[in-house]
């Protein structure tokens, strides 16, 4: 039997920054997994649909493959990475999915900026107009060739806007100063550098600088306006205090904030033309509903639409997980209100934790009082959204030209994704390889039944 050792190697080996060395600990675990070495735990309804990859940031350093490995290991119906601005997870995600046939799924993250709401503020806090948006369902990180300018220019823009801000907080936190290209840059794979990067690169900064560590306490009681027994408890805690660090360096109020100019972020019809050149879904994005852009459901859904946009993303966990019970009293109102609009307007939900700071679950508690009633829309929208990745490459996805044409209301065509997505993994694209678009959809689940 298998040393649990030699089994944490080749896990380990997943995360390391060399493609080659994840390939090789896939291909290791793979084998393993076949030969009955190692054991997973039974399919089961639990999923996370959005999980950032270290090619953003994700707050236990998982790679697109390991991520595709845990949820193997977990059983889970399916599982997706999102990433900030880029599209350098897909492929190895959807590869190693595919190797360990479960169903998986990729997306993009970023801001788009909404004229119809430029004075109100929507899910990005203190930046009226601004919005956090996202496409769902690619199935390749090459874009066509029209739309490579656009998805370089998401990767530069979000770059300047990190830059900008490296280049304030420095001044404000001297002599603890990083080298943007050398202190950040080399915590990601792929120099796709955000906040959560820079914070850790100020925390290990500021141990390299003082290595006394009453001398450390000291410069952050003082820099981030903490006493000194509450810089004390949090000097060598990496989560809370590079979460301190970001809350009051580089948010509202804090000396590196840069105030949202609407010109930095593409038109939220433009990132949506994009995602739709890409045969992707132009996917709302919801916070909370704690803010007037997110105020009513209705209107918001109905502007989304004439956008776009044809699925919706929340993060549950942070819309009833709370102590306070009128906090979370509120909170559960609003996160039904959502679904409701949302099931009103055929909308797949697409659900997860985010993963992208530490602490933040890895999958939500579907048997929580407050998530239990809509599991089954959960699962719904996982499974459209698979058997959209899996039918995109013949042309046949959830906004084809076929789908289009295929099915006489949203309703039906969602029906026909929601039953094609649970009867398939990667495995059954073999079932489909003579599946094109004169294919009618009751040939196309008779072909996996």
């Amino acid at each position: 039997m298998i040393q649990k050792e030699e089994v944490m190697k080749f896990e380990t080996g997943l995360n390391d920054f060399d493609a080659f060395l994840r390939e090789n600990a896939l291909s290791e675990l793979c084998e393993l997994l076949e030969l009955g070495e190692i054991k997973v735990r039974q399919p089961s309804n639990l999923l996370n649909m959005h999980c950032h990859t270290f090619f953003s940031y994700n707050g236990c350093g998982f790679s697109p493959s390991y991520i595709a490995w845990w949820a193997k290991k977990e059983g889970l119906f399916a599982t997706g990475t999102v990433d900030f601005d880029v599209l350098d997870a897909v492929d190895e995600f959807l590869h190693a999915a595919a190797n360990l046939d479960i169903r998986g799924t990729c997306g993009i993250e970023t801001r788009a900026f909404i004229p119809e709401l430029a004075e109100k503020e929507i899910n990005s806090p203190g930046e009226p107009g601004v919005a956090y948006h996202m496409g769902m369902g690619f199935i390749s990180g090459k874009v066509p060739k029209e739309s490579e300018k656009f998805l370089l220019g998401l990767r530069r823009k979000a770059s300047e806007r990190t830059r900008n801000i490296v280049e304030k907080v420095n001044k404000y936190l001297s002599p603890v100063e990083i080298d943007f290209d050398k202190d950040a840059v080399r915590l990601t794979p792929s120099g796709n550098v955000t906040e959560r990067h820079v914070c850790q690169a100020y925390f290990e900064k500021a141990i390299e600088i003082f290595r006394d560590i009453s001398q450390r306490e000291e410069f952050w009681a003082e820099k981030l306006s903490l006493s000194d027994a509450d810089a004390e408890k949090i000097v060598d805690d990496p989560v809370k205090l590079q979460g301190i660090i970001r809350a009051k360096t580089m948010k509202s109020g804090g000396p590196g904030y840069v105030k949202a100019d609407p010109s930095s972020f593409p038109l939220v019809r433009d990132m949506n033309e994009f995602i739709l050149s890409c045969g992707a879904i132009p996917t709302i994005a919801w916070l909370d509903g704690g803010f007037a852009g997110e105020s009513n459901p209705a209107e918001l859904i109905r502007l989304h639409k004439s956008c776009g946009a044809a699925a919706i993303n929340i993060i549950p966990d942070r819309n009833w997980n709370f102590k306070d019970p009128e906090v979370k009293k509120k909170k559960v109102l609003e996160l039904n209100r959502i679904i409701e609009e949302s099931v009103k307007n055929d909308l797949p939900v697409f659900v997860g934790t985010e993963m992208n700071a530490p602490g933040q679950k890895l999958i939500d508690d579907f048997s929580s009082d407050a998530l239990a009633p809509h599991v089954n829309e959960f699962v719904k929208g996982a499974a459209i959204l698979f058997a959209h990745t899996i039918l995109q490459p013949k042309g046949m996805g959830y906004l084809s030209k076929w789908a289009g044409s295929a099915f006489k209301s949203i309703k039906e065509k969602n029906t026909f994704f929601e039953k094609t997505g649970n009867l398939s993994t990667p495995a059954s694209a073999a079932k489909l390889k003579n599946i094109d678009c004169a294919s009618s959809p009751e040939l196309i689940l008779k072909a996996l039944i």
